[in-house]
C-alpha cells in the first residue's frame, strides 16, 4: 500500500472516540448535565400537576437540593464560558433556590395536591388566558398563517431528533414546557453524544440548541416570564418566572447566540386579514371558554348560532 494511499483512508476514516472513561467527568459533558437538569426543572415546575409527584419533590426539599447541585456543578466546569455576562448571570441564580425554599417553609410545608393545583389555576387559569399565555404561537405572529409557519418548524425540530407528545400529557407542541423539556433533552443527549459518539454528533446536537435557542425560546420566554411575573405577582411561579427569564439570558449568553426578543408591542393575538368589507375572528380570544375558541378559530360557532336561531324560530312559529 503506497503513502498517499494511507493518507487518504486515514482522512476519510473516522477519527476514533476517546473512551468514555476517559471523559465521563470531563467539564463539558459536567454542563450539558447541568444545564439539562436546569431545563428540566423549569419545564416541569410550569406544568399542571396532575398528581402529587412535583408536590412531593417539591416537600422533600429534592427539588432545591437538584437545582442548586446543578447550578453548583455550572459554575465549577463553566471555564469562562459565555464571558462575563453569563458568569454573572449564573452567580445570581441560586437565590432562587434559596426563595423556593423559603416559599416551602413557609406556605408549601402542608399544601395537599388540591392547594398547588389551585395555584396553578390562580395563574395560568383553565383556558388559554392572554395575560401570560404558555405557548410560543401567540407570541409575535399577528396572522394565523404565520403561527402555521413557527409550529411547523416546532414540530420539525421534535421530528428530527425522533421525540414526539407524551399521550400523558395534554398539551400543545409550543407550550412552554414541551419546548423547556426539548431543551433538557437536547442537553442530556450532548452529554451523551460527548461520552460515546463522535465530534460530528456532538456539533449536530449543539448547533440544535444554539439554533432552538435563538429562534424560539429565546425570542418569546423572556417576555412571556415578565408577563407571568405581573400576573403570579408572589409565591413559586413568581420565582420561577424570574429565575426562567435570568436563565434565558444566562443561556444565550453560554451558547454564543443573540436571539431577537419580542417586546410588548410585539405580543399580539393572531388575526386574519380579511378581504375589504369582509370581517372575522380568528386564534385565542379571551372570551373565557377554551370551546368557545376552538369554535370560532374553524369558524363554526356562527353557523350553530344561525342553526339555534332557526330552531327557536321554528319552535315559536309552531307554537
Amino acid at each position: 500500500m503506497s503513502t498517499k494511499e494511507l493518507q487518504r483512508r486515514s482522512v476519510e476514516s473516522p477519527a476514533p472516540s476517546a473512551s468514555p472513561a476517559a471523559i465521563k467527568d470531563s467539564p463539558a459533558v459536567e454542563r450539558a448535565l447541568g444545564r439539562s437538569k436546569l431545563y428540566l426543572l423549569i419545564s416541569w415546575s410550569l406544568l399542571y400537576p396532575e398528581d402529587d409527584e412535583f408536590l412531593d419533590y417539591l416537600q422533600s426539599g429534592e427539588f432545591v437540593e437538584d437545582g442548586g447541585s446543578a447550578l453548583d456543578s455550572l459554575a465549577k466546569s463553566l471555564e469562562g464560558i459565555g464571558g462575563e455576562r453569563a458568569k454573572k448571570k449564573l452567580e445570581g441564580l441560586g437565590a432562587y433556590f434559596d426563595q423556593v425554599q423559603s416559599w416551602i417553609a413557609a406556605e408549601c410545608a402542608n399544601w395537599t395536591l388540591t392547594d398547588l393545583q389551585a395555584e396553578h389555576r390562580r395563574v395560568f387559569s383553565n383556558v388559554i388566558t392572554l395575560d401570560c399565555p404558555p405557548y410560543e404561537t401567540l407570541f409575535g405572529n399577528d396572522h394565523v398563517f404565520g403561527q402555521s409557519q413557527v409550529m411547523g418548524d416546532i414540530a420539525g425540530f421534535y421530528k428530527a431528533f425522533g421525540v414526539e407528545l407524551s399521550k400523558d400529557i395534554h398539551e400543545r407542541m409550543d407550550h412552554l414546557s414541551v419546548e423547556l423539556e426539548f431543551m433538557h433533552f437536547l442537553a442530556y443527549k450532548e452529554s451523551y453524544a460527548r461520552c460515546h459518539d463522535g465530534q460530528d454528533k456532538v456539533q449536530i446536537v449543539v448547533d440544535a440548541q444554539k439554533k432552538f435557542v435563538k429562534n424560539h425560546i429565546g425570542r418569546w420566554v423572556p417576555l412571556f416570564a415578565r408577563m407571568l411575573a405581573k400576573k403570579a405577582d408572589s409565591g413559586f411561579f413568581r420565582i420561577m418566572a424570574d429565575f426562567a427569564s435570568d436563565w434565558m439570558e444566562f443561556d444565550a449568553a453560554y451558547l454564543g447566540v443573540t436571539p431577537q426578543p419580542y417586546s410588548e408591542t410585539d405580543y399580539r393575538p393572531a388575526t386574519f386579514n380579511a378581504p375589504e368589507g369582509q370581517t372575522y375572528e380568528c386564534g385565542a380570544q379571551d372570551k373565557g371558554n377554551e370551546l368557545t375558541m376552538l369554535l370560532n378559530e374553524v369558524g363554526a360557532q356562527s353557523f350553530l348560532d344561525k342553526e339555534k336561531e332557526e330552531k327557536e324560530g321554528g319552535l315559536s312559529g309552531n307554537a
